[in-house]
Formats: structure tokens, sequence, C-alpha cells
């Protein structure tokens, strides 16, 4: 018993440690869900949950190689493989239309790819930046509903 206590316990040494690592994933999660939100209410594939997770996972696999004791260095490689990562799956959410010489999904996998760096940066402790981050996020994607406003009205003459 005792070595399953241990094994749950590993990287949590405190309740301080253990508050820490839950002020992180929440903020990643709730962060995650801001931009995610966004992105369901205008109707685009990944939206609330995608988000979500994406800045969830980022943020706890930023925290697990903090709490197993890797350094710094080994951290950064760890982030680069997020960022590369991350990369992959917004390059799928891209689609060639061919009918309409169309590329569609490039602001969804930017959106991903931001929302991985939000999880990043809460995992890391850097709640404020993923906040800043995320509040420009929306502003810039509350850009494209002005823009398609503007595309949809009638030109003058």
């Amino acid at each position: 018993m005792e070595l399953l206590w241990q094994e749950l316990t590993n990287g949590i040494p405190d309740s301080r440690v253990l508050w820490t690592l839950l002020i992180r994933v929440i903020a990643a999660t709730l962060l995650g869900a801001l931009v995610g939100f966004q992105r369901e209410r205008v109707g685009k594939p990944a939206g609330l949950r995608t988000h979500m997770l994406v800045s969830l996972g980022t943020a706890v696999v930023v925290l697990a190689c903090s709490a197993s004791g890797m350094n710094m260095d080994g951290q950064s490689r760890v982030i680069q493989g997020i960022v590369t990562g991350i990369g992959f799956i917004g390059a799928g959410s891209i689609l060639k239309v061919s009918e309409e010489k169309d590329i569609r999904g490039l602001t969804t996998a930017a959106g991903l790819w931001l929302t991985a760096a939000v999880g990043v940066s809460c995992g890391l402790g850097t709640i404020g930046i993923a906040i800043i981050a995320c509040i420009l996020a929306l502003i810039v994607l509350g850009l494209e509903n002005v823009a398609a406003r503007v595309r949809k009205k009638p030109q003058e003459a």
C-alpha cells in the first residue's frame, strides 16, 4: 500500500506543490476553453474540447518533466518536441479544396499551435504571459468576423 501511495504522489511532495500543479492545469484548461469556445461559436471543427485538451496536454507534459527532476535543457527539448508535434497536428487540419483552389484551416492550425503555447506557458508557471496571449488571440480571432462582414458588404459604386 505504501508503494502505491508513493507512486500516486510522486512529484507532489507537499500540498503547496499540489496547489501549484492544480492552478497551472486549471489555468491551461480554462484559457484553452476561451479560445476553443470562440472557434466553436463560429462553427469551426476544432472547437472547445480540442483546444482545451491541447492546452491541458501541453501543460501536463511540461509539469511532468519538471516534477521528474528534468533540467531546463531537457525541458527545452521537450518543449521543442511539443511545438513540432502540434505543428504536425495543425498541418493535418489544413485542407486544399481542389475545385475552389482554396486553402482552409490555416487559422485552425494557428489556433491549435497558439493554444499549445498557452499550455506550455501555464505549465512553466508563466500564467500572466498565457493570459495576455489568450486575450490577444481572442482579439485576432474576433477580427475574422469583422473581415467576413466587410467582404459581404455590397460594394458602393
